[in-house]
């Protein structure tokens, strides 16, 4: 015969398996989006290695870099697999980059982080290392009234990265394409892709416009009016920080890049973001 107790107790485990056990959460759209934004903008420090593959003038170029960055003030060192070393402390070298290029005449130069030197053959600055440009594609930009784009993404079910359970978050946005834009007053090239959400390397492609190019007011410019097609990022499950984005626009795959060794908000020592740290030659 079974006590009434062991029938009590067997009740609540079928209903929790333990007291107080919570259910797990639904994820959702909102829910996924918010938790992403959230973790992104709350990181205070970030350590990964970053593999890119960007389509530069048609042909793929491909990079392997690890990444050692702390937020407020901005403070980033990044090292790719040629043995490039970059340097940035916000206030500091007159705010701009050491670089040591791992070739001739193998000496540590400042270059301006925006400038053409240090924006050749990538889509992205310095700045935007780590999740910098996913948090842009979330967010939008102030200037723009047309956020159809950002509202595009949506939850498309789990996926597994490098034996991680993730979530993906998908943005299908067939409406892509190049318009004529005229700026009723000259403009960077910067605030132009603010504007449009739509970064600034294909409008530099496209017009064949250098880094730091100033749009004279009445010039017309092609302009994409989003991001892109179709933009797939991978969210991990227990951290809600990017394991993969993918973007693919009018031309096919335009960027990937995929995170690993992700390590976030643990301390990283002020020495290694000063120059002559064990094991840098900047």
């Amino acid at each position: 015969m079974i006590s009434p107790l062991l029938r009590f107790t067997a009740g609540f485990a079928l209903l929790g398996i333990a007291l107080g056990a919570a259910p797990a959460e639904k994820m959702t759209t909102a829910v996924l989006v918010s938790r992403l934004s959230y973790s992104i903008d709350h990181l205070k420090t970030l350590r990964c290695t970053v593999k890119a593959q960007e389509r530069i003038d048609g042909t793929y170029q491909q990079a392997r870099t690890q990444m050692k960055i702390a937020y407020s003030p901005l403070r980033l060192y990044l090292r790719n697999q040629k043995g490039v070393e970059v340097l940035y402390v916000a206030g500091q070298n007159d705010n701009e980059a050491y670089v040591y290029p791992n070739s001739f005449p193998y000496v540590t130069v400042s270059l301006d982080p925006n400038g053409t030197l240090m924006r050749r053959n990538q889509h992205h600055s310095v700045f935007q290392a780590g999740f910098g440009t996913i948090a842009d594609l979330l967010h939008g930009s102030a200037q723009r009234t047309d956020h159809s784009f950002e509202r595009s993404f949506r939850y498309a079910g789990d996926t597994t990265v490098a034996g991680r359970p993730g979530y993906i978050l998908r943005s299908d946005f067939p409406q892509f394409r190049y318009i004529t834009y005229k700026p009723a007053k000259a403009e960077t090239v910067a605030q132009i892709a603010d504007k449009f959400g739509c970064g600034e390397y294909r409008i530099l492609e496209r017009n064949s416009l250098s880094h730091g190019a100033t749009v004279p007011a009445g010039k017309a410019v092609q302009v994409p009016n989003s991001y892109g097609r179709r933009t797939i990022v991978c969210v991990d499950q227990a951290t809600f920080l990017p394991t993969l984005v993918q973007v693919h626009d009018d031309k096919g795959l335009f960027e990937k890049f995929e995170f690993s060794d992700v390590v976030a908000n643990q301390p990283i020592a002020p020495a290694e973001f000063q120059k002559g740290y064990k094991g840098y030659k900047i």
